[in-house]
């Protein structure tokens, strides 16, 4: 199981927006109270001019920043390798603990809350702990399309087929060179009875991803009347548990099963 990162661009709520405003700020402020310092010292202790100073100051605060910026970073990768190996181990609730753990870092990035929140959704919902999954995923961010396309199905097994619509068209916002996120979207529309704008998704996928082989073929599948094929996409698809393997094993067991006994009969 592979955990991915987004770049953090999100649509919160009030509250946690205002939260990763403060957060950053703090971090802005210790960077240019460092630069002021350098800047201050230059003045005083050598004579250098004002322009000189506040050029240099703001050049210390910005790389300072960047710095503290490049420091959390490597620190929360080399965590997440820790849980990617607990996944692997299938130790999940090790690797959500984890997960959890990186918070403390929520204080100096922005949307990191959201970030992670995001992930341990997704782990829940691969897990099929769609309750505990809900209430994470709710709490995520747009740009993990991932995670938006579960709290889409979500909303779409709840019945809240105008929520679902608005997942899908905020995850769009961010993700639009996705293919299987323009199929997903237009499988659950087509799903929840909405075939024409199944097909006008398509469509509108097709325009941002040229000549894209599958999402041609779904194109013409749901034209013609017939279901999406999705199989294609692997693991990548399964994980959204709209289809079990099993299931698709069973149906082409069956089928071969079909020709076996036409042969047969001639």
């Amino acid at each position: 199981m592979t955990l991915t990162f987004a770049v953090p661009v999100a649509k919160l709520s009030p509250l946690n927006r205002l939260k990763g405003i403060l957060n950053i700020m703090l971090t802005l402020l210790i960077a240019l109270a460092a630069g002021t310092l350098v800047g201050l010292g230059l003045h005083y202790g050598v004579g250098l001019a004002l322009a000189y100073v506040i050029s240099i100051g703001l050049l210390v605060a910005v790389a300072l920043y960047f710095l503290i910026f490049r420091i959390l970073s490597k620190k929360i990768q080399a965590v997440m390798e820790i849980v990617q190996r607990d996944m692997m181990a299938n130790r999940v609730e090790k690797a959500i603990k984890t997960l959890e753990g990186t918070a403390v870092y929520s204080k100096w990035l922005f949307y990191h809350k959201a970030m992670i929140n995001a992930q341990i959704g997704s782990i829940y919902y691969l897990k099929r702990d769609f309750t505990k999954a809900f209430g994470y995923l709710q709490k995520g961010f747009t740009r993990h399309w991932g995670a938006m396309g579960m709290l889409a199905i979500c909303y779409m097994h709840k019945n809240k087929t105008s929520k679902m619509i608005e997942t899908f068209d905020k995850a769009l916002i961010g993700t639009r060179k996705e293919p299987i996120l323009w199929e997903l979207y237009a499988f659950c529309l087509n799903k929840t009875g909405q075939k024409e704008k199944a097909i006008s998704t398509l469509e509108k996928g097709l325009k941002k991803i040229k000549d894209h082989e599958n999402m041609t073929a779904n194109l013409a599948a749901l034209k013609e009347g017939r279901k999406m094929k999705m199989q294609p996409y692997g693991d990548l698809w399964y994980q959204f548990h709209l289809e079990s393997q099993g299931a698709l094993i069973k149906k082409q067991t069956k089928a071969m099963t079909g020709r076996r006994k036409t042969i047969v009969r001639r």
